[in-house]
């Protein structure tokens, strides 16, 4: 393993534990007012905040595994609803922000999936205020033709994301928060296909980011 694998890795690794830390922390808080609760309806409300806290950990555990982790192996195909499942969930989570679904392929690659999901994560970022996060994929020419479009009366897009998916950051300089779009580059690389971006500024009626990608099935 080089460096610079080293060093993504650990960056990958510091936005999971960045992005669970609110859920599990969350349960802890949970579990320490339940040893002293003795109410029996506020032990209720304790036990359904620790579930709903599992489960968003679960899910969100779930995410980071198909996006950053290679279960399964890369030629390992995925279920477009299983993907669709957990962007709905990522994207509802604490923001008001509606998913448009428009995948054509029943399953993808692994590296079509993990390039969408990172996308999508890169959207939700950029929606602080909530709005709409439209995700199109199809299969045509051996290809997947992905795009998402992040739209909302305000777009937080940090330019060091863009800088990565055109490869114009040195890897030294990525941090978590720009990790996730240097894997999207990297992926795309690796199966000789090619990522791009494009943002409309905030204005009267908002702003927008769209990320593409067309990746070589293989």
């Amino acid at each position: 393993m080089t460096a610079d694998s080293i060093h993504l890795t650990s960056l990958i690794a510091s936005r999971l534990c960045h992005d669970l830390l609110s859920p599990v922390g969350g349960m802890a808080n949970g579990i320490e007012l339940l040893v002293d609760e003795t109410d029996p309806k506020m032990r209720e409300q304790c036990i359904d905040l620790l579930a709903q806290g599992a489960r968003r950990t679960a899910t969100r555990l779930r995410f980071f595994r198909l996006a950053f982790g290679a279960a399964g192996g890369f030629d390992s195909q995925l279920p477009a609803a299983e993907i669709e499942e957990l962007v709905k969930a990522q994207a509802a989570e604490g923001r008001d922000i509606s998913v448009e679904w428009a995948v054509s392929a029943a399953e993808l690659s692994k590296p079509a999936a993990k390039v969408l999901l990172n996308y999508a994560l890169i959207g939700i970022d950029a929606l602080p205020r909530g709005g709409t996060l439209a995700i199109a994929a199809e299969e045509r020419d051996g290809s997947y033709e992905i795009a998402v479009r992040a739209e909302g009366t305000r777009i937080a897009f940090d330019k060091d994301v863009g800088r990565s998916l055109e490869g114009e950051i040195a890897m030294n300089d990525l941090s978590a928060h720009t990790a996730p779009a240097m894997l999207v580059r990297l992926i795309a690389q690796d199966c000789g296909g090619g990522v791009q971006h494009a943002l409309t500024p905030d204005g009267a009626t908002g702003g927008a980011l769209v990320l593409g990608a067309i990746l070589p099935r293989g």
